[in-house]
């Protein structure tokens, strides 16, 4: 076999190598929408501020970051004032539709939940004008479904979000319309 015809080869073999690269990073790439932000379709919903979602071909338990809703089934706690009322608007407003996960420093709880913000549409930017519009974690708190619940590392929009609950707080809505509100 003449010398030319073996360097052929191999230039082809290299060629299909490099291509097979790039339709890999292609197909990875696809799962992850914008840089940083995952598409996922929400399958089911635990309470308000946890639920179920599916992308990349698989389930997932999500617990939306920086906000605590009443709870309903926690295992240890009674139910508490307003928690089905927070979870039925997070069942209205999430189950089956697309969603955009943002994670941030720690990914995982100490249940192994995938820790996240959970966007409606993706934001054009991080202004307090597209939290407040775009992220659902906002409109529980904006609605006064939840109340703020900061657990570092994971603060990036925690200052929004006292604003928003301070917002829901003097208007009465939600939970802070209850006798007394929530403390």
């Amino acid at each position: 076999m003449p010398v030319g015809n073996r360097g052929w080869s191999v230039f082809r073999r290299s060629l299909t190598f490099v291509l097979l690269l790039f339709v890999a990073a292609g197909a990875l790439l696809s799962g992850c929408g914008r840089e940083g932000f995952f598409p996922a379709v929400v399958t089911k919903v635990v309470d308000g501020d946890t639920v179920y979602v599916e992308f990349n071909g698989r389930e997932e338990k999500v617990r939306l970051i920086g906000v605590d809703t009443p709870e309903t089934k926690h295992p240890e706690i009674r139910k508490e004032p307003f928690g089905e009322e927070a979870s039925l608007y997070t069942k209205q407003k999430l189950l089956g539709r697309r969603v955009y996960l943002e994670l941030d420093l720690q990914k995982r709880d100490r249940y192994g939940r995938l820790l996240a913000y959970v966007w409606l549409v993706l934001p054009d930017s991080f202004s307090e004008e597209e939290v407040r519009e775009k992220m659902f974690n906002a409109h529980l708190l904006l609605e006064g479904y939840a109340q703020v619940m900061t657990v570092p590392p994971n603060v990036r929009y925690a200052e929004f979000f006292r604003e928003f609950q301070e917002e829901a707080r003097e208007t009465g809505k939600g939970l802070w319309g209850l006798a007394g509100g929530q403390d």
